[in-house]
């Protein structure tokens, strides 16, 4: 299958990169500033034991000129509309549209553009991020893939897929429950995220400073709002994300936060305000994650 990423930051450059390496057809559509560090010193993945590089096939906007089978899509959800602009013209009757966002609001978006039966779930578990060079740095050695249809996607499609995506140097995972690995992925990111960016720290910054509490109610408030969605999260994963966000001396943070302390614009409303705008819909009381959505509503405004 030909694939098309979009977008070659830390998640869709270290993905693309890997599916290259593995000898499968790869194009990356980036803008044209990142087209010239590709071009120039070819797209290079190092960090957590391992370094290597390739020289990516690579488009900038108004250059496709033909149909892809497959169109992975990795840009933060501030650039997703300008994105669908850019990469429609790659969008042909059987092409499939596998978004690798976090939350859910996108996946409206895109089945309202290309169809439901195109727009797969998606889950991607990483650690990276993309360092002064316009490198992928691996953060850690975590890299999984998790994907599955939605909504009527032809099986014959969603086997060849999956053929073309393992093997290539990452676990690959056809799922058949990806709906509920997108909330518990969204619950991690809404309750780390929001702590994280309202307390303007690190989970161990928070520990140390006395926050284990509201960190581990924040958990709980998410995973209510996913239960009350017909997606409980699993107990021993529910355990899991309790004790990682009470973590004493835990670095862990999300992009959201390193994207706040930087001053750059978040995906806070995607992640959060939708999050916060379900649980009113279905009735969930949501006090801390409100607060949290309101800090970053007055960062958004305040930028």
């Amino acid at each position: 299958m030909r694939i098309l990423v979009i977008g070659a930051g830390a998640t869709g450059g270290l993905f693309g990169a890997r599916l290259a390496t593995a000898g499968r057809d790869v194009t990356f559509l980036v803008r044209p500033r990142r087209a010239e560090v590709l071009r120039e010193r070819g797209l290079r993945v190092h960090g957590a034991g391992q370094d290597f590089a390739i020289k990516p096939k690579v488009l900038v906007t108004g250059e496709i000129t033909e149909t892809y089978d497959v169109v992975l899509v990795s840009v933060k959800a501030v650039s997703l509309e300008s994105a669908i602009e850019d990469f429609a013209p790659a969008v042909g009757p059987d092409t499939l549209v596998m978004p690798f966002l976090n939350g859910r609001r996108h996946l409206e978006v895109l089945e309202k553009r290309f169809g439901a039966d195109r727009v797969l779930g998606g889950v991607v578990r990483v650690q990276t991020t993309v360092d002064t060079e316009g490198d992928i740095f691996r953060v850690g050695e975590l890299e999984e893939m998790f994907y599955g249809a939605r909504v009527g996607t032809a099986p014959r499609r969603l086997a060849e897929l999956h053929e073309t995506l393992s093997g290539a140097g990452f676990p690959a995972t056809l799922s058949e429950h990806i709906d509920a690995e997108m909330w518990t992925k969204w619950v991690l990111i809404a309750s780390f995220g929001g702590a994280t960016c309202m307390m303007r720290g690190t989970i161990g910054e928070i520990v140390a400073a006395g926050g284990a509490q509201f960190a581990a109610a924040l958990v709980d408030e998410c995973a209510a709002v996913a239960a009350a969605a017909g997606y409980p999260v699993p107990e021993q994963i529910h355990n899991g994300l309790r004790a990682s966000a009470t973590a004493p001396g835990s670095p862990a943070a999300t992009s959201m936060y390193r994207d706040l302390s930087q001053g750059y614009p978040t995906e806070s409303d995607h992640l959060l305000g939708d999050f916060l705008q379900r649980a009113r819909q279905l009735d969930v009381p949501t006090p801390l994650l409100e607060l949290a959505t309101i800090s970053m509503r007055v960062y958004e405004n305040s930028r």
